[in-house]
């Protein structure tokens, strides 16, 4: 796979894309919607105005991955905090997540969802043989931007990925390891997510 983001005229971005490329694609985008799933919003909420001061959940998600798409807003990863610092540091999250977890886990579902419709968008038009372009608005982009970083973040949170990791080791998996396919996935997303913020920042 070897699609990489270009800058348009006048803003966003585009990509050329193969028929295997667009079914992955969405595949992975329908998944990280339905992971994300409408979280703890109370059952029957319609009205706009309920679902605007609906309280989220205080404590973080028991799936490893919903935890790194939805992280605690305080605290240090990289040392332990004890004693009241620890007490205040997770009250500190549980409040913060209470009032933002439900917008942000909305925001991120709407972007997988605009990426499944955007990519559907391809596949309804006249069948490619070799690739078809995809052509991106800068909301579009930044709509992508935020849904690359959150497959690419829960597909390493699956694969185990850490901070330390260079890709070699990943990389030289043997074809017959199940791991394989998530990993190429991976590192594609990657390059996907670089040359899309390269596409913006020019």
């Amino acid at each position: 796979m070897s699609g990489r983001f270009e800058p348009l005229p006048g803003g966003g971005a585009a990509v050329a894309l193969d028929e295997v490329e667009i079914s992955i694609l969405r595949s992975l985008a329908v998944q990280l919607a339905e992971l994300i799933g409408p979280g703890d919003q109370p059952a029957g909420t319609t009205d706009p105005l309920d679902a605007l001061f609906a309280e989220g959940p205080t404590k973080p998600p028991s799936d490893p991955a919903l935890a790194r798409l939805f992280p605690d807003a305080y605290g240090a990863p990289d040392r332990e905090l004890e004693g009241d610092a620890e007490k205040e540091a997770r009250a500190a999250s549980a409040e913060f997540r209470r009032y933002t977890e439900n917008d942000l886990r909305a925001r991120k579902r709407d972007d997988a969802l605009a990426m499944v419709r955007d990519l559907d968008s391809l596949s309804a038009g006249p069948a490619a043989k070799d690739q078809v372009v995809l052509e991106l608005a800068p909301q579009k982009c930044r709509q992508w931007l935020g849904a690359l970083n959150d497959l690419r973040l829960a597909i390493g949170t699956r694969l185990e990925v850490t901070d330390d990791d260079d890709g070699g080791e990943m990389l030289g998996l043997p074809d017959s390891d199940p791991r394989k396919p998530m990993v190429m996935a991976y590192f594609w997303l990657g390059g996907l997510q670089e040359t899309l913020i390269e596409t913006l920042m020019a």
